[in-house]
């Protein structure tokens, strides 16, 4: 059975799981649902159409599900789907969707979230993502998985960000940032090739070396962006293991409709 303090208010619609665990003075609506081993701290706000996976740890003062704060928004059912062994650190803030985009908001598996995170409307965040301290996530924008996100940096609307890809501390960012690339700055501006989440995760050296010559073709050769597709599409089959970083890189620059960090 749950445990929930008794000072809690959980909506006896609310469905959760084994184990779930709910601090002092927490509020939990009646559309909310909660996998089993979840733990929420005190004073937590979740609402909304929220789902919520197995074995998150959510701390005190995070509001999950509230409203989008979009002037469009007239109470449609949207929703906020989080998955399952996240970290979700203090005073966080993750909205609903739109019924203008895809009308949910998602947060992936194994993200590693400190406070003060806003994630808006419909943003997408995949899997095993480092997103530090008052990282602010503008509406529509979607990030990949293996992702590091410096702290105080602000996302604008509609914005990807591919794996691997490393946004350096305070980084205004407002174009597309290709995947395993570093960038930093305000605006943002490419520094280098992301290298060691790739590394600490197994890639070889012959497969890190692939990443690195993506990276020149894309900033250091003085090319255009479809004459450095191309270049890239020439590597595969060079290395063993990395025609998937090629096909990953090439994907994302046919999608970058905004353009890319520069």
């Amino acid at each position: 059975m749950p445990s929930i303090h008794p000072t809690a208010l959980v909506d006896p619609q609310a469905q959760l799981g084994e184990s779930v665990t709910v601090g002092p003075f927490t509020t939990i609506g009646p559309n909310v649902r909660i996998g089993s081993g979840t733990t929420i701290g005190a004073h937590c706000v979740i609402e909304g159409h929220t789902t919520i996976g197995c074995e998150n740890r959510i701390y005190q003062f995070a509001s999950l599900g509230a409203d989008p704060q979009d002037k469009k928004y007239k109470g449609e059912p949207t929703r906020l789907v989080i998955g399952d062994r996240n970290t979700i650190r203090e005073f966080t803030t993750f909205n609903t969707g739109t019924v203008q985009d895809k009308g949910i908001t998602q947060v992936g598996d194994d993200n590693w979230i400190m406070a003060y995170v806003h994630v808006a409307h419909d943003c997408v965040i995949g899997h095993h993502n480092v997103i530090a301290n008052s990282v602010q996530f503008a509406g529509h924008v979607t990030v990949g998985d293996h992702t590091l996100i410096g702290g105080i940096s602000g996302i604008h609307q509609f914005v990807r960000i591919g794996d691997f890809a490393m946004l350096g501390f305070q980084t205004r960012l407002s174009q597309d940032l290709p995947p395993f690339t570093q960038a930093a700055g305000n605006p943002a501006q490419a520094q280098n090739v992301h290298q060691e989440g790739p590394r600490r995760k197994g890639f070889s050296a012959e497969r890190l070396s692939v990443l690195k010559q993506m990276y020149k073709l894309l900033y250091r050769k003085g090319l255009t962006l479809e004459a450095s597709k191309a270049e890239i599409a020439a590597l595969r089959g060079t290395v063993e293991g990395a025609d998937v970083d090629i096909d990953n890189m090439l994907a994302f620059l046919a999608q970058a409709d905004r353009g890319i960090v520069r």
